[in-house]
């Protein structure tokens, strides 16, 4: 059974996060750039970027060792305080730069604490992860589409003190609810350095996790890094700054699709399924960059975010079954690094690259690096060939549970998947 008390309650700690961070940056957009213009905005989250790339590696050297749970809620209540020092700031006056830097930092480290563990709990709490993985990938898909609206609104009414009191508010939901987790406890001594060599070796040595980062470090730079910026310019000159809002609905209605078919289907090369629906996500630059029309649009749209959704879910669900528990941490956060790490360079190259050679041929480059980036993926042997892991077995009629406990999976692969 899916929905057991542990799983609803890291499910709602997921969703609420989820909302929380939505709405950051909105309120940073909203808040600073009232106050310090585009350059303030820039800096304030370029100051929790920073440092979440920075730190990410230790977040998973860390939560292999005492467990992701304490190190996850431990990083909520940090951002109830960073968000409700801000909050506060803004109630009783005008914020300096510095201090929104500041608490920015602040909650892009924790955050670096935060998300190793996001892998590693879900084995930990539900029995089917990969219908886990899709349950919590359509709240985040709905989460992600409120939370920015609700930032917006609550900022028109009441001011940006509400804004971070709200957001404040949401990590103390998440932080409640990892609180009453019940998973089991890891403590080991370790060296931090030694712990980091091993993490990384165990990444190098599987080659379906080390081929794919390496395509997404080529999808940050040219795909993933100029789709934002230069799509809200392209839709919102062509078609009205509403448009750039439908688009994204309609990418968050692709999402929860792309959930609700993981849910029925479940392929035994999920890493090779993941790839051919893939391409389905180049149809959303391809229409911006040809200036289709909002109906062409919104569907290229609704393909793209159920594509991505389809992919993410074999992706994590892959790494969760077929990682070793005791490195699933650090093989996550080093995957997060190289994921992510390449994104600031393809949003910083995009606007000076299309001031050269125009927006559209900026685009078209993405959807040509795209389509190769799915063939190099479906070329690959180890990320073509790699299956899912065995089915948990179903629950003991007699013992009221099953060989695992409540830990998930209770057997791994065969043949190791390198």
């Amino acid at each position: 059974m899916l929905w057991t008390a542990d799983f609803t309650r890291y499910f709602v700690s997921r969703a609420v996060s989820v909302f929380g961070d939505a709405m950051l940056t909105v309120a940073a957009a909203l808040a600073v750039g009232q106050l310090y213009g585009a350059t303030g905005v820039g800096v304030v989250l370029a100051a929790w970027m920073v440092p979440f790339l920075g730190f990410i590696l230790f977040g998973g050297v860390f939560a292999d060792r005492m467990g992701a749970r304490p190190l996850m809620l431990g990083a909520d209540l940090v951002r109830v305080i960073a968000q409700g020092v801000v909050a506060v700031a803004f109630f009783t006056g005008t914020p300096s730069l510095w201090l929104l830097i500041s608490c920015s930092a602040v909650s892009g480290v924790a955050a670096a604490m935060f998300q190793p563990g996001v892998n590693g709990i879900v084995p930990q709490v539900a029995s089917d992860p990969h219908r886990a993985n899709a349950t919590i990938r359509m709240a985040s898909a709905l989460a992600e589409l409120l939370g920015p609206a609700a930032a917006g609104v609550i900022f028109s009414f009441f001011g940006a003190g509400p804004v971070y009191a709200v957001d404040a508010a949401t990590f103390a939901i998440s932080a409640l609810c990892l609180a009453r987790l019940r998973v089991a406890k890891v403590s080991r001594s370790g060296n931090t350095l030694r712990d980091l060599r091993d993490g990384w070796q165990e990444f190098r040595a599987r080659t379906w996790i080390w081929s794919v980062i390496l395509v997404w470090i080529v999808y940050g730079i040219f795909l993933f890094g100029p789709l934002i910026p230069l799509g809200a310019v392209l839709v919102g000159g062509d078609l009205g700054a509403p448009a750039y809002g439908w688009m994204q609905s309609a990418i968050g209605v692709g999402t929860i699709a792309g959930g609700l078919l993981c849910l029925r289907y479940r392929p035994a090369r999920p890493l090779a399924a993941g790839a051919v629906a893939l391409f389905g996500f180049m149809l959303l630059p391809l229409a911006i960059a040809l200036h289709a029309d909002l109906g062409p649009l919104m569907g290229a749209a609704a393909v793209n975010g159920a594509a991505w959704a389809f992919w993410s879910i074999q992706w994590q669900t892959s790494v969760q079954t077929l990682v070793p528990p005791d490195m699933l941490n650090r093989m996550t956060s080093y995957e997060v690094l190289g994921s992510n790490g390449s994104l600031p360079i393809g949003q910083a190259l995009a606007g000076p690259v299309a001031g050269v050679v125009g927006a559209e041929r900026v685009l078209g480059t993405s959807v040509v690096v795209g389509v190769l980036g799915c063939v190099t993926l479906l070329a690959i042997p180890a990320v073509r060939g790699l299956r899912r892991a065995p089915e948990p077995p179903p629950p003991d009629p007699v013992g009221g549970g099953s060989a695992g406990g409540a830990g998930g999976p209770t057997g791994r692969p065969g043949a190791d998947p390198r």
